[in-house]
């Protein structure tokens, strides 16, 4: 053995093998690195993650109904408004006796209950609604199948959800509709066409149309 060589043949003066020391160091960071995200009870993570739109707390519902009988000269009706993108409808007492009145007296009442702001509690549920305010509904004109009710713009130039609104009301509501339709027409010379109220109407009232497909002579 020479001067230059140490007790086992390696030369003096060359650095000592780390290796199983580095493995070590590594390994303690990675147990500290593990034991602070336990900790903080969060795994770290670099992709985000989508858990979905919040749900909704929007009930759709109003406080207990009202179970008095409507008074003298008026009745009982459902109109639909908008709550959480779809038509629902709600209970309202109209000052008007359906069984002597002509049908586009019902017609105006109705259209007025849709005009109407809800009121606080059917606010708090969710409830708003997009019919407007100066829309004007009158009877059939000369030439008009019998059930026609004529609005003061054309129909299909209201907004998506106030059209389902006022169809699936008046299809709901008798002598205005029937069989889930009503006859609408505009102000102009355009013959009156039939609107249905489907399932789907009342769940996707801003993409579903709401016309009844034919147009009546």
């Amino acid at each position: 053995m020479t001067r230059s060589e140490g007790a086992y043949g390696a030369p003096r003066g060359s650095r000592p093998v780390r290796g199983p020391r580095r493995a070590l160091a590594g390994l303690a960071a990675v147990v500290a690195a593990a034991a602070l995200a336990t900790g903080c009870g969060i795994r770290s993570t670099s992709v985000p993650v989508d858990a979905g739109a919040a749900p909704s707390r929007m009930p759709c519902r109003t406080g207990s109904a009202d179970t008095t009988a409507p008074p003298a000269e008026s009745v009982a009706v459902r109109v639909y408004l908008v709550c959480a993108s779809q038509l629902v409808t709600v209970e309202r007492t109209v000052e008007i006796d359906e069984s002597r009145s002509a049908p586009v007296l019902v017609a105006q009442a109705l259209l007025s209950e849709l005009q109407r702001v809800p009121d606080p509690d059917e606010r708090r549920a969710g409830f708003s609604t997009d019919v407007p305010t100066g829309l004007r509904v009158s009877d059939a004109r000369e030439g008009d199948p019998e059930g026609t009710l004529r609005l003061s713009e054309q129909p299909d130039d209201l907004p998506a959800e106030a059209l389902a609104q006022l169809v699936c009301s008046y299809a709901d509501n008798e002598p205005l509709g029937s069989g889930g339709s009503v006859l609408l027409g505009g102000p102009g010379k355009y013959a009156p066409r039939g609107y249905l109220c489907t399932s789907e109407t009342k769940t996707r009232p801003g993409e579903v149309p709401t016309l009844g497909a034919v147009e009546l002579s």
